[in-house]
C-alpha cells in the first residue's frame, strides 16, 4: 500500500496540491482522476520523488519516501515501475533491448536469465516475435505494450501509468486497461493511474481519487463514483463524453 498523508506542493505562488491525503491499495487499480491542470501528474511525480513536496508525507507500506536517504529512495525506486504517457521507448533500441535495459541496471540477473525475463514480459503483454521490431515499425497500442512489460521487468510491487491510453483509439485503450488490470490482480501490485478516461473509470477502477484544482473532492470505489451527488464530481462527470 501507498500511503499519502497531507502532502502539500507549490511552485512559486501557485498552490498545486493543497493537504492531499489517500490510501493507494494493494492488488487494486487505483484512479487519480481530473481535468488537466488539477494537480493529478504532480501527485504521481511527488510518489516517485521527481517532485519533492513541501510538507506531508509519502509511505510504501509504511516506509517514509520523504524522510529516506537516497540509498534508501533507490532500494524503493528498485520496487517501482513507470508506464510513461508517450511510452517513451528508446528509438534506437529493438523492442528487445527496451525491455532489457531495466534489466541491465539492476545487475541482479544473469544474462541468460535476463533473456528469459524479457521473453516472459513481451509474451505476457501479447508483443511474441516483436523482439526485433523498433518503436518506429509499432502501432501506439503496440509501444504502449512495450512500455508495460518494461516497467514491470523487475516484478515491481508498485506501478504507476500516466495517462496509459493518451492518444490510442477506444478498442485499444480497451486492450491496454484490461492488460493493466490483469497484471495487477496476477501479481497483487499496487497500481496508480492517472487518467481523464471515463471509460477506464467504469471498466477496471477499483479505487477513485478526484483532485480539482489540487484539493481532494472526493474519494471510492466505481459503484459510489456512479451514483455520488457530489456536486465537483458530477460536474466532471457530466462534461466527460460518457455522461452526456
Amino acid at each position: 500500500m501507498i500511503k499519502v498523508d497531507a502532502i502539500n506542493k507549490s511552485f512559486g505562488d501557485k498552490v498545486v496540491l493543497n493537504n492531499f491525503s489517500s490510501n493507494f491499495e494493494s492488488g487494486k487499480i487505483n484512479l487519480i482522476i481530473g481535468r488537466s491542470g488539477s494537480g493529478k501528474t504532480i501527485a504521481i511525480k511527488c510518489m516517485l520523488g521527481l517532485h519533492e513536496v513541501d510538507s506531508g508525507a509519502i509511505f510504501f507500506d509504511k516506509r517514509n519516501f520523504s524522510v529516506i536517504n537516497d540509498i534508501q529512495r533507490k532500494k524503493i525506486r528498485k520496487e517501482i515501475g513507470v508506464v510513461f504517457q508517450g511510452s517513451a521507448l528508446f528509438d534506437s533500441m529493438s523492442v528487445f533491448e527496451n525491455v532489457m535495459f531495466p534489466l541491465r541496471m539492476s545487475e541482479r540477473m544473469s544474462v541468460r536469465e535476463m533473456k528469459q525475463r524479457v521473453d516472459f514480459c513481451l509474451n505476457r503483454v501479447d508483443l511474441k516475435g516483436a523482439h526485433d521490431l523498433f518503436p518506429s515499425e509499432l502501432s501506439g497500442g503496440m509501444q504502449k505494450r512495450v512500455a508495460i512489460a518494461r516497467a514491470i521487468s523487475l516484478n515491481p510491487k508498485y506501478l504507476f501509468c500516466d495517462e496509459p491510453n493518451s492518444g490510442l483509439d477506444p478498442t485499444t485503450a480497451t486492450v491496454i486497461d484490461n492488460l493493466l488490470k490483469e497484471i495487477t490482480y496476477e501479481n497483487g501490485i499496487t497500481t496508480v493511474i492517472n487518467t481523464h478516461d471515463m471509460n477506464s473509470v467504469v471498466d477496471i477502477g477499483d479505487h477513485i481519487v478526484f483532485i480539482k484544482e489540487g484539493v481532494k473532492k472526493w474519494e471510492g470505489d466505481k459503484k459510489n463514483f456512479l451514483s455520488s451527488k457530489n456536486k465537483d464530481l458530477c460536474e466532471f462527470k457530466s462534461s466527460s463524453k460518457l455522461f452526456v
